[in-house]
């Protein structure tokens, strides 16, 4: 069951508790009739009335509906289908009750409970009648229509989430709660729409109505991109002997992230990319370079919008300005600019990286006294809020700065690379990966040689 469905669920599950609440509650007992004087002894009490029958204390009054609800659910205790009995029965002796919803509301829960999902079904749909506005009832009884997966059951399950579409689709500002931004609840609504297309999408494929499902799963993949709406896609795709189209939505299905509550089994995904790999190209070779490729494009963690602009058009190095993670003064590396410049390209998930920093900084210490050798340790992070942590707990010593696009000018494809630039620039040792057994001889050699090259 999808994460929505489950909080429709969760809904509908919640309903026996005000009706318990109710049935617990003390009846409130009428207000004590005030004292009369006392009459002397034997004296006739002038207040005092013969007894008169009232001719309709005659006449059996009818059953009060709310008492027989409390004592239904009382009479039931904790067994679940003994209130089910007790609840159906109510429901015949006062079909016109008040508490109708709340009863039909406690009879879905209770039929969950004892696993009768047909009888279940009849009463959230009972309830979908009665309100027909009832959003997460609606999205609960798709759920359990289709299980059922016969073609009725399923038809019906379309017209539900059509309706719940419309409801989110036609939802005005004025539905926002007060609490929440006006940019948290149009980010809500519109994972639920995508949701919501997601669903009606699959209801479509199982009724084998292609063309319907690949609209509303193209719809859902526009708005918000999932695997579960990619895996789908494939499907319509391979069913249609669109191959090549079917390959790259399970490629997509494969290596996108979940982030929406709405995860596909990739073990699954695997057996049909590859099983249709097999049959396009005879083998699996290649199959791994493309996935490779498609996560770089579609997994990996995006870079926030303004990373692409910084130091934008910057062809030398000692133009660049860079920001620092503790939120300091940034770096201007024109600052730098006839020095030898020493940098270290890392990133926090490089076990290597981590194991460098230490040769790093002692190599650092080597040339303290020199003012005119600068040491900086250039962060790579897609995720730039995991830096300063991770500086704070490794204890890192070295000048931390964000690359913001020196990396890219200097050409750095794999972590970690050490470079040293002379006084004009121009690179004059690079290391790429680590190979402790020489590093801190080897980098303090190619600054040795910059500088006495540079007097």
């Amino acid at each position: 069951m999808s994460y929505m469905l489950r909080r429709a669920a969760v809904f509908a599950i919640t309903v026996v508790l005000g009706l318990t609440a109710a049935a617990q509650a003390p009846e409130p007992k009428p207000p004590a009739p005030p004292a009369k004087e006392a009459q002397p002894h034997g004296a006739p009490n002038k207040d005092q009335q013969p007894p008169q029958k009232d001719p309709a204390s005659a006449e059996k009054k009818p059953p009060d509906s709310e008492l027989e609800l409390q004592r239904s659910i009382l009479e039931a205790g904790n067994d679940r289908a003994a209130l089910l009995r007790n609840l159906e029965d109510y429901l015949r002796r006062f079909p016109d009750s008040p508490r109708k919803a709340q009863v039909y509301r406690a009879l879905v829960e209770s039929s969950m409970q004892l696993r009768d999902t047909p009888r279940a079904l009849g009463y959230a749909e009972r309830l979908i009648a009665l309100h027909p506005e009832d959003a997460s009832m609606m999205l609960f009884a798709v759920d359990l229509l289709e299980r059922a997966g016969d073609d009725n059951s399923l038809t019906r399950a379309v017209g539900y989430t059509t309706r719940v579409l419309d409801r989110v689709e036609k939802a005005s500002a004025e539905a926002k709660p007060a609490r929440v931004s006006q940019g948290e609840w149009e980010a809500e609504q519109k994972k639920l729409a995508m949701s919501i297309y997601l669903i009606r999408g699959r209801l479509q494929l199982r009724r084998r109505n292609y063309e319907a499902a690949q609209a509303d799963l193209e719809t859902s993949y526009r708005m918000l991109p999932s695997p579960a709406a990619a895996m789908h896609l494939g499907e319509v795709a391979e069913l249609r002997k669109d191959h090549d189209k079917a390959i790259e939505h399970y490629v997509a299905a494969f290596v996108l992230p979940d982030q929406y509550g709405l995860p596909v089994n990739r073990w699954e995904v695997r057996r049909k990319l590859g099983n249709l790999w097999q049959l396009t190209h005879g083998n699996e070779s290649g199959l791994g370079e493309r996935l490779l490729e498609a996560y770089d494009r579609l997994g990996a963690e995006p870079k926030p919008a303004e990373a692409a602009q910084r130091n934008k058009g910057v062809t030398e190095p000692y133009a660049f300005v860079l920001r620092r993670p503790d939120g300091g003064a940034t770096v201007k590396l024109s600052e730098s600019k006839g020095k030898i410049l020493v940098l270290s390209f890392w990133a926090t998930w490089c076990l290597p990286c981590r194991e460098l920093e230490p040769l790093f900084e002692q190599v650092g210490r080597q040339f303290e006294e020199k003012s005119d050798v600068v040491f900086l340790a250039v962060n790579g992070d897609e995720d730039e809020s995991r830096v300063k942590l991770y500086i704070e707990r490794e204890k890192m010593r070295s000048t931390v700065v964000f690359a913001d696009g020196l990396d890219a000018l200097l050409g750095i494809t794999a972590y970690p690379t050490v470079i040293v630039l002379d006084r004009s620039g121009k690179i004059v040792y690079r290391a790429q990966g680590f190979t402790p057994d020489n590093f801190v001889e080897g980098l303090t050699g190619a600054i040795q040689r910059a500088l006495a090259s540079a007097s």
